[in-house]
């Protein structure tokens, strides 16, 4: 039976205050808006941290963030010192927890009902005016609805778009001319309460295929929506817009650029449906840094490059995938092409989408195992991708993963499906988190299935193939393939 409580995460660890290796540390992170009522001790000699949480519980008036607890010192009877250090892990953890917000990006959150009665899954990113939002999509034939219509929309704006608009619960693809009808009626809905253009507005969509959307509901729950508008609502949010993840993915970081400081924060969802081609499942991002919109289209281009364009859960393309890139300038710090200050914004940005692409991977249907297959020696990047994705989307390949059964035959099979012209069999070289299984094709001498074994049982497994023909190089992250996955997209639509 499931204890758990919507809005309520915990989160254990090992500080070591008494003894090694044993749990002694608690973090509560509470939903924004939560309140909190206490109780505490009438003992005069109060502990440091029973101070120090009343007086905090009346300073944020009952709407504590986050509960921190630990066991195997009671930090009572200690005086300034004791409140000195209760006051140091609030800190540590205030600065660990600190809002992700971006100046000039507001986010609502709603319950549409879209699905299931009680859930979030209206979600609403109001921009500030001049924003600039660069975007790519899925490449699928299949298109949905909100993925013609936000890119007819972002072409028609320049760029410029107000308000972006997200639901999960259904992801009005292979709908036709109702599901585009349906699309364009939340748009005008949202356009008309906000005194907005409707071409101003990005719909996005994700969920079942094949079923109306239903746009009287969502258009319903706009207003709440709109009044839940805020700055610091992106881990609500990041939780929102999930479908079969069975946790938000959300990150951000600070990037100083010549002596000042500005934010990049993003958030994902995917854990199916996942091998994206020049993007991937629904992903946004922002910044408060100023680009020009071709700078931030390239920025955005190499970066998905670089990492959602590198992941693959079971080798399906969605028709809803999206990625944007906004850029507020609310930091006042602009960023100007060719310069090193470009360079190193890139990198932030490309450093954060890695992650959420991670985190996607790693949250991935069912998924046991996260696997990083690095394939290098290759005559060109395209021949190194194309191998590493025949051992990614091989299915005797996952479900041998799964087991952790280091059957090396599997992937040398992979690799001499790929497709490279001339391939010397001869020169590849495979090993498995460091041990080296496979050479001039076939088992290495230095091999022993106890070694395969133990590197198989990591969670995060390597995957490394040495082709030897040439000097590039490519790395494709993925998972293995277990009954889980079977089982969720089995009774997806039950």
């Amino acid at each position: 039976m499931s204890v758990a409580v919507t809005g309520v995460r915990l989160g254990v660890a090992q500080a070591g205050i008494k003894s090694a290796g044993k749990d002694d540390l608690l973090v509560i992170a509470l939903a924004p808006g939560a309140q909190t009522a206490a109780v505490f001790t009438r003992n005069a000699f109060r502990a440091a941290p029973v101070v120090l949480a009343e007086r905090h519980l009346s300073a944020n008036q009952g709407q504590p963030t986050h509960l921190i607890i630990n066991t195997g010192n009671a930090n009572a009877g200690t005086g300034e010192p004791g409140l000195a250090a209760a006051n140091q892990c609030c800190d540590a953890l205030a600065e660990l927890t600190a809002s992700a917000a971006v100046t000039g990006v507001r986010l609502g959150v709603a319950q549409a009902g879209i699905k299931s009665a009680g859930k979030d899954d209206l979600l609403v990113i109001a921009l500030a005016p001049g924003a600039q939002t660069a975007a790519v999509f899925t490449r699928n034939a299949f298109r949905a609805a909100p993925v013609v219509l936000a890119e007819r929309h972002l072409s028609a704006n320049q760029g410029q778009p107000t308000h972006l608009i997200i639901n999960t619960g259904n992801a009005n693809a292979g709908t036709g001319e109702p599901g585009l009808a349906a699309a364009n009626q939340c748009c005008d809905a949202l356009a008309e309460l906000t005194a907005s253009a409707a071409s101003a507005v990005l719909p996005f969509s994700t969920g079942v295929i094949g079923e109306p959307l239903p746009a009287d509901q969502i258009c319903a729950a706009l207003p709440a929506a709109l009044d839940a508008l805020q700055e610091d609502q992106w881990e609500r949010a990041a939780s929102a817009i999930l479908t079969t993840d069975t946790r938000p993915k959300l990150r951000s970081v600070d990037v100083e650029l010549g002596g000042q400081t500005c934010r990049v924060t993003g958030m994902a969802k995917g854990a199916g449906m996942i091998c994206p081609d020049m993007a991937t499942m629904l992903a946004f991002v922002a910044t408060d840094a100023r680009l020009s919109p071709a700078l931030l289209q390239t920025t955005l281009r190499d970066a998905v490059a670089a990492s959602f364009n590198r992941i693959t859960v079971d080798g399906d393309t969605s028709t809803n995938d999206a990625v944007t890139l906004s850029s507020t300038g609310g930091s006042g710090i602009g960023v100007e092409e060719g310069t090193p200050q470009a360079e190193q914004f890139a990198q932030a940005v490309t450093g954060l989408m890695i992650e959420l692409a991670q985190d996607i991977v790693r949250d991935g249907e069912g998924a046991s195992k996260f696997v990083e297959i690095r394939v290098s020696g290759g005559e060109s990047t395209e021949a190194c991708d194309r191998v590493g994705r025949t051992i990614a989307h091989s299915p005797l390949v996952k479900t041998a993963l799964f087991a952790s059964d280091p059957n090396w035959g599997r992937i040398l099979a992979a690799i001499g499906r790929a497709g490279l012209s001339d391939l010397n069999t001869d020169e590849v070289s495979i090993h498995l988190n460091g041990v080296l299984i496979a050479e001039r094709g076939a088992r290495a001498p230095s091999y022993t299935e106890a070694l395969g074994q133990a590197a198989m049982a990591a969670e995060d497994l390597v995957i490394e193939v040495a082709l030897n023909r040439g000097d590039a190089q490519a790395v494709i992250w993925t998972t293995d393939l277990s009954y889980d996955y079977v089982k969720i997209n089995a009774e997806y639509r039950t």
